[in-house]
This record gives C-alpha cells, structure tokens and sequence, in this order.
C-alpha cells in the first residue's frame, strides 16, 4: 500500500493539462465524473472508485484506532500520575485550547473550507480550461498559505500573553490559576501548529491522499505520553502540556513530504504582464469572509459544548472536570470511529457538488448516514451496557480510584445518550460546506444546541452534579442534529429525511436492546477483563438480531454482504 493508502502515486498518473498530479478522486478525462452505481460512468470506473474508498477507509480506520489506543494510553499515563485532582484539572483547563484548536482546525473548520475549496481547484485543473502555465492548485496555495501562518502565528503569541485571562474565563472557581495559565502558555503553540496540520490534511485528501491525514493524532498522542512519562517527575503535569507542543509539532513533520510531493509550490515563469496575485484570487473564491464566517461560527459553537461544560464544572468539588473529561473521551470513541467513513467519503461529495451531480451526492450522504449511525450505535450500546468494566480496566490504577471509576462510568452512561447526535452532526455538516456558497443554517442550528445545553446545564447542575452537564451535552446535541437533517434536504442536498430518520430509529432500537443486555449481564462476571471480554461478543450478537427483527436496512445489507464474502472464500 501506498502512503495514500490508494495504492497510487503522483508519478504513477499521467499528468493532466496543467501538468499537475491528478488527485484519485476525479475521473479520467472522458470518463465521466460519475461514481458507484452512476448510470453515465464509464466502464470500470465506479468499481474503481468503491475500492479505492474501501481501501482509504479501511487504512484511515486502522490509524483511527491505533490513534484512539494511544489517546487511551496518554489518558491513563495522566491519570496514573495525576488521578482527578488539581493538578489533572488544571491540565485539561489548558487543552480547551488543544481541543478548541483542533475542532477550529482540523477537523471541522479548516476540513470544511479547504476540501471544497482544493477540490474546486482539482475539478477546474482536470477540465483543462485554465490559462497557460496557470495550475489552480498552486495558486489556491500561494493565495492562502503564508497569509494563514501569519495570521495563526499572532494568535499563538495572543494567546501566550493573554493565559490569565483565559483562565480566568473558563475556569473562574479555579482556587489558585497559576499552574493552569503555566499549562495554557506551553499548549498555545497548538495555534499555530494545528492550523498548518489542518490546511496539509485537507489538502492531502482532496487529492486522494487520507493515511497521513489519519496518521496525525498518533504522532500528536506519542509526543504528549514521551515528555509525560520523562518529565512528570521534574515538571509534574507541566510535562504533558509541553508534551501537547511536541506532540503538534510531529503532526506536521507526519505530512510534509507527502504534501510536498503533490501539492505544487513552484510556478513557472510568468511573462512580466502578468499579475498572479489576481488569478489567484480567483483561484479561491470558496475562502472570501461570506464563506469563512459561518464555518468559524459552527465550529465554535460546537467547540464551546465543552467551555459550557467545563465552566460548570469549575464550581463543583475537585475532580469534576477529569470525571467529565475520562468519560467524554472513552465514550466518544465509536464516534469518532464512525465519523471516519464520511471524512474519506467528503473529497467524493464535494466534487459532487462541485460538478453539479445531487443525485450522486445525495446517494452518498445518505449511504454515510445508515453507515455512520450502524457503528456509532453498536458502540453506544457497549458503553451503555459495560462503562463500568471499561474505566476499571483502562484507568482504575495509581491515583485513579474505584470511587473515581464508579463517578466516570456514569457519566459515561449519560453522555452516550447523546453519542448519535454527536455523530449526525459532524456527517450532516459536511454536506452543506460542500458546495462552498455561504449557509447560515449550520450555525444557526449549533447555536440553537448551544442555548439548549447552556439552559439544560445551568438547570441539572445543581442538582445532579456532572451527571446533570452530561444530559445537557446530549440534549443539546440532540436538538442540533434533529435540525441539522430537517434542513439539509431542503437547502443543499435532497436527502429524504423521513427515510434516514425512520432507519436511524430501527439502528437506535438495536442499540437500546444491546445495551440493556449487557447492563442486565455485565454484573455476572465478577472480573471486569473477562465481563468486557465477553461484553463484546454479546453486544453485537443482540445489536444485530434486534436490527433483523426490525428489519433495518444497514443491518440486513451488511449481514447479507458478511454472508456473499465468507461463501465466495470458501
């Protein structure tokens, strides 16, 4: 396999007409631009492009987990030597930085624009109708990138100077803030080093390219347990700040050479007339401030479900936002492991778009949708049903206590309520940055969630504690989504929303029988490995039978599938 996981490399296809690689993800000229299952492709090409996302997906799952192995490593290195206590609080108050970045950066944010924006770009270089010498991906990057280090650079230094007051806003019944603004002052590098870890992941995978992508948060999550382990001695919980620093710095060295060999940099020499700066311009209409300000104001808002939660949390007893945070990360994994199918699958729906194919984007979506909604439940339903026997086995050590275990795992339980709407709302955004027209309406819907957890929390907290933050974070959540896949089929692409809904309701009723098997026969085993052990194997076999007898359409399509596979092997 390749670096980009596809099998392929820029020197392994002919040059198109600006004499750039040609990203995987756009037909040959002449074949039409349809994908699987188009009646107007060509022959061979829809097959070709179902493998190639088989085989992104499947590369991009394997990083995805070994990432999420090493997230639950660091997590237990920083519980072992911090537990839940002042210092672990102050650490996670700094990476609402980090996590703010990332969201703003990464994930969302910079994801959003970029792919549409270099797909665009890929979509115009194939078509052949540029002026000569002109490559419209060079000139995207020669107009967006020295302008977005400049910019992220004064905002790391802003942030540095600023770490007491941002303290003091997201935490302000810290007792004494000052190991929390040491923390935040060595994490605000991630400014700026995410940011450029963003712009190369989504230019890398627009181009076909998802392994590097992928592969970043494993480095990221070796440098933070490397300076933890070496340095929590002389430096305390300061060594894993330092260790988010180095951590985002290996992000970008992850991606470098795959981008420097297929993204061009250099431009050929133009006649003295002639005045790039303009054309460039041009070459990136899907970056003006119409479509970068709704873009920055959803992924804020979603980022800030955790600046409500952790503010809340500030003012119960010490721990709190370490319980909220063991039990966030854990029970957000099957979302972040369903979420990977639509990041590959995100390149396809944009250039969709951007050829003007809804009905081919809008067969996508939907097939995301059931897709993602599948693994997501199935993994709501083992947290559901086993959360206590999975903090036991990865944090009950060291400082980490069975009083501590027994806190997070119920948290766990609440906040995987709200595990669907989690998912849905990262794969209905997409869709609607796809096209690259300004949309208020993701933001609109954020921020109406946003309003529902701010109301819910300031209700629960009192009374319930942690517990009460973590229903707030799934109502809120909820609420966006439901408005989210009610919106989308009538403004960007014409998803039958009734259809989804009723088949994310069958996958949902799987998932509520599967959790309360296990809930009913996690206590059964006294020993936790052995119960989890046996967890995963019952979970799934009554998640699956209960999708039969409801005849949920995924379910069935992949069971039947699972069934041609193993009898054409044999």
């Amino acid at each position: 396999m390749s670096e980009s996981g596809t099998g392929t490399e820029a020197g392994a296809r002919p040059a198109d007409a600006a004499g750039g690689p040609r990203s995987p993800l756009l037909p040959a000229p002449g074949s039409g631009p349809e994908g699987p299952g188009s009646p107007g492709a060509a022959s061979g090409e829809a097959p070709r492009l179902g493998a190639f996302l088989a085989r992104a997906a499947a590369g991009t799952a394997v990083l995805t987990v070994l990432a999420a192995v090493l997230g639950l490593v660091r997590d237990q290195a920083i519980a072992r030597y911090f537990g839940a206590s002042d210092a672990s609080d102050a650490f996670l108050i700094a990476w609402t930085v980090p996590e703010m970045a990332a969201t703003l950066l990464i994930e969302d944010g910079m994801a959003l624009l970029l792919v549409p924006a270099f797909s665009l770009a890929l979509t115009r270089r194939a078509s052949g109708r540029t002026e000569e010498g002109a490559d419209p991906v060079r000139d995207l990057v020669a107009a967006t990138l020295p302008r977005l280090f400049l910019l992220l650079s004064g905002g790391a230094a802003l942030l540095v100077a600023g770490a007491p007051w941002v303290v003091g806003v997201l935490a302000p019944g810290l007792a004494d803030p000052r190991l929390a603004v040491d923390c935040t002052r060595l994490t605000a590098v991630t400014v700026l080093t995410f940011g450029i870890t963003g712009y190369f992941s989504a230019a890398l995978r627009a181009h076909g390219s998802f392994l590097p992508p992928a592969g970043v948060y494993v480095a990221y999550n070796l440098g933070i347990i490397g300076m933890t382990l070496a340095l929590h001695a002389a430096w305390g919980v300061r060594a894993a700040a330092a260790g988010v620093a180095v951590g985002s710095a290996l992000m970008i060295l992850t991606q470098l050479p795959v981008f420097l060999r297929l993204v061009p940099l250099t431009r050929p020499r133009l006649p003295r007339f002639r005045r790039p700066g303009r054309r460039a311009a041009r070459s990136a209409p899907l970056l003006g401030f119409a479509v970068l300000a709704p873009v920055v104001v959803f992924v804020v808002s979603r980022q800030s479900q955790v600046l409500v939660e952790r503010f809340l949390a500030s003012t119960l007893p010490a721990g709190a936002i370490s319980h909220l945070n063991y039990a966030q990360k854990v029970a957000q994994m099957p979302m972040v492991l369903s979420l990977m199918i639509c990041t590959v699958t995100f390149p396809v729906v944009a250039q969709a778009m951007a050829a003007r194919e809804h009905e081919k984007a809008r067969r996508r979506v939907e097939r995301d949708l059931g897709l993602a909604g599948l693994v997501v439940l199935l993994g709501t339903a083992v947290v559901l049903g086993y959360a206590p026997q999975i903090v036991e086995v990865l944090f009950q050590r060291g400082a980490f206590d069975a009083a501590d275990t027994a806190s997070t795992a119920q948290v766990m339980r609440v906040y995987a309520l709200g595990l669907l709407g989690h998912c849905l709302v990262g794969a209905l955004s997409r869709p609607f940055f796809s096209s690259g027209r300004p949309t208020w309406f993701p933001a609109f819907a954020m921020g109406t969630g946003l309003l529902v957890t701010m109301g819910a929390g300031y209700a629960l907290t009192y009374r319930f504690g942690v517990d009460g933050i973590a229903t707030a974070n799934a109502i809120g959540i909820s609420s966006t989504a439901l408005l989210l896949l009610m919106g989308l089929g009538t403004r960007v692409v014409p998803i039958r929303a009734r259809d989804v809904a009723l088949s994310l309701g069958r996958l949902a009723g799987a998932s509520l029988a599967a959790g309360a098997a296990g809930w009913a026969c996690a206590p059964l085993v006294a020993d936790s490995v052995l119960s989890l052990a046996a967890g995963c194997l019952l979970v799934p076999a009554v998640f699956f039978l209960t999708g039969l007898a409801l005849r949920s359409p995924e379910v069935v399509s992949l069971l039947a599938l699972t069934r041609r596979r193993f009898l054409d092997g044999r």
